[in-house]
């Protein structure tokens, strides 16, 4: 069975840092790309930030300057550091992963982690 454990959310004051991580457990053929969504309450979950298995990353205009992504193709994760953290960021921070099933799988699926609360005091 596939999937998705995320750890490192938590409570930080504004400007402060948090690094996010997640890691895919099971067997799986390849992983096309890994990701970070984010939802607020009363928000629509929006992409934070993926990276491809090349390295190729992707960023919300929100958080650019401030948030690397980063993976291990090794352990098959994913990190977020997030840096100048401001109140606005605070949301519950889930971790995406669009993979083949196992090798040979034509079509990948996409998986989700469970979630880890951000919350950032002002």
């Amino acid at each position: 069975q596939v999937q998705l454990v995320e750890s490192g959310g938590g409570l930080v004051q504004a400007g402060g840092s948090l690094r996010l991580y997640c890691e895919v457990s099971g067997s799986i053929g390849s992983i096309n790309f890994m990701g970070w969504y984010r939802q607020a309450p009363g928000k629509q979950r929006e992409l934070v930030a993926h990276v491809t298995g090349g390295g190729n990353t992707n960023y919300a205009d929100s958080v650019k300057g401030r948030f690397i992504i980063s993976r291990d193709n090794i352990k098959n994760a994913v990190y977020l550091q997030m840096n100048s953290l401001e109140p606005e960021d605070t949301a519950v921070y889930l971790c995406s992963a669009n993979l083949f099933r196992h090798t040979g799988a034509m079509i990948p699926d996409w998986y989700w982690g469970q979630g880890t609360q951000v919350t950032v005091s002002s």
